[in-house]
């Protein structure tokens, strides 16, 4: 039990405790955390448990709160707790074999519907590719905005697969989504107009130094990207001009500093990269890119 943490004390004190012991552990976020936890705990939303600020806790409920707020300082990350992330406005469920979503990665969403919105109407009958897929957030974020498209996402792991079905099926879009278990692109054959990825991008010798939320918590296959990080790149640059469609587009997700390593990756796979889209923090996020019309290497031709 959490010190200090007993039956009697009201929902107010509590989140007080725990903040305060987040705090002195050094966790970023420590209000935001004691109050997702005790709201998790307790079974009540942010307005509701503002209004029961007063009331007192029940044994069980200081026990459960003590158990989520030892899980949380043994640097689980709050997603994982929960067991579900909110990505574009969508409740996704997270598994130990999915990344947990990041709002960076909106970034990818936003940049592909700025793209889409650019040549024409959204209600157009896409076909999407998410190579990688993870939890299906990408994908299913995209159909949940282009009524009438349709898409599949890969993955290598079928536990992910298996995730991103089951969040499909809870979003109402299992009937424009499929899943396929592949890396990358292998197993697909198009023509997809509109390709999109957050692949591993780590370093893999940079991924003892992540924190432990990220080292101990994500999949280390969603993480670690090769020797110099840009092997899942390479991959998809192998198949991208294969599979996109004449006029299609690919948008990848980008590691810290990656922006011009990936245009020279995507650029020897005959695919043009644009200008990177930045996130909410100002940095490179979000690559588009196109079929070069010249072809495969025609960068290298004199």
């Amino acid at each position: 039990m959490i010190s200090g943490l007993n039956s009697g004390v009201s929902v107010a004190a509590a989140r007080r405790i725990i903040a305060d012991i987040f705090r002195k552990h050094g966790l970023d976020s420590p209000e935001l955390d004691a109050r997702v936890l005790i709201g998790h705990a307790l079974g009540l939303k942010h307005a509701a448990l503002a209004s029961n600020a007063d009331q007192l806790l029940s044994p069980d409920e200081a026990r459960a709160i003590s158990t989520l707020a030892a899980r949380r300082l043994a640097r689980e990350p709050v997603t994982r707790i929960l067991g579900s992330k909110e990505f574009w406005g969508l409740e996704f469920r997270v598994t130990p074999a999915t990344l947990a979503p990041r709002p960076e990665t909106e970034t990818v969403v936003e940049t592909a519907l700025a793209v889409i919105s650019a040549s024409g109407p959204r209600t157009r009958a896409f076909r999407i590719a998410d190579l990688g897929t993870g939890s299906g957030v990408l994908l299913l974020a995209l159909l949940s905005e282009l009524p009438d498209a349709c898409g599949v996402g890969t993955d290598i792991s079928l536990a992910a697969l298996e995730t991103a079905r089951e969040n499909a099926a809870r979003l109402g879009l299992a009937s424009r989504a499929c899943f396929a278990a592949c890396d990358f692109a292998a197993a697909l054959s198009g023509p997809f107009d509109l390709v999109v990825s957050n692949p591993p991008y780590i370093a893999s010798g940079d991924i003892g130094g992540l924190a432990p939320e990220v080292r101990e918590y994500d999949p280390l296959l969603a993480l670690d990207g090769g020797r110099d990080g840009l092997a899942a790149y390479r991959a998809i640059a192998a198949d991208a001009r294969r599979i996109l469609a004449p006029g299609g587009i690919l948008v990848v997700e980008l590691g810290a500093g990656q922006a011009s390593p990936v245009e020279a990756v995507l650029l020897d796979g005959g695919i043009k990269a644009g200008h990177p889209a930045k996130d909410l923090s100002g940095h490179p996020r979000a690559l588009p890119a196109a079929r070069s019309m010249q072809g495969k290497h025609s960068h290298r031709q004199k």
